[in-house]
């Protein structure tokens, strides 16, 4: 009978040791997919800047701005990219619109429409900047359907005081549907655009 319970035990523990495992080989696999689709959102976000800028002389050529807005807000999805070298030059973090949540984590929706204040997907021009509520802040062009009533919306390119800095595992806090970002990195954006003999474009994709 001891020999039975024991047999039984042993049978348990090996069934908890295979499904602890089986859980980490499946962790393993989601983050190495996470990182792949990022990779491939960059990849194709980088692909239609540089076919957009390629023949069209208004635009920087040498620079651009990528937002991936299927990563966490916690983490950095605002890059500065490189688009000669395709490297990345800076990240920081970025908040979308508040008419962008849903109500499910990982999960949100994009509007084009006046006081939806929901993030609008696709490419824009960076314009001339202007003092407003947050300060200085750069008009937006939407270069798509799905963006086309950027500049009617008011949206914009602007920082934030509550902004975080540092990535974090919470969300962030949310705007109207503008790009917002930290003061010290919008420094950096601000130097950036201001020295720009042309254009940058800005990419916000899903």
């Amino acid at each position: 009978m001891n020999k039975f319970i024991a047999f039984i035990i042993l049978i348990g523990i090996c069934l908890i040791a295979f499904k602890v495992s089986q859980n980490n080989i499946s962790k393993t696999d989601r983050t190495e997919n996470t990182a792949a689709s990022d990779s491939a959102r960059y990849n194709n976000a980088f692909d239609r800047v540089k076919n957009l800028v390629k023949n069209n002389k208004n635009y920087n050529k040498e620079l651009a701005f990528l937002l991936d807005m299927k990563r966490p807000s916690g983490r950095n999805r605002f890059f500065v990219v490189d688009l000669r070298n395709n490297q990345l030059l800076d990240q920081g973090l970025v908040a979308h619109g508040s008419g962008s949540e849903t109500g499910q984590t990982g999960q949100l929706k994009f509007s084009n429409k006046d006081s939806s204040y929901a993030t609008s997907l696709g490419l824009y021009a960076i314009g001339v900047s202007y003092n407003g509520r947050f300060g200085k802040a750069y008009r937006l062009f939407g270069l798509e359907d799905s963006n086309s009533n950027a500049y009617d919306r008011n949206i914009v390119l602007h920082k934030y005081d509550n902004m975080p800095y540092d990535e974090q595992v919470a969300p962030i806090c949310l705007s109207q549907g503008c790009p917002m970002v930290n003061v010290k990195f919008y420094e950096r954006l601000q130097r950036i655009i201001d020295t720009s003999q042309k254009q940058i474009i800005l990419s916000i994709y899903y």
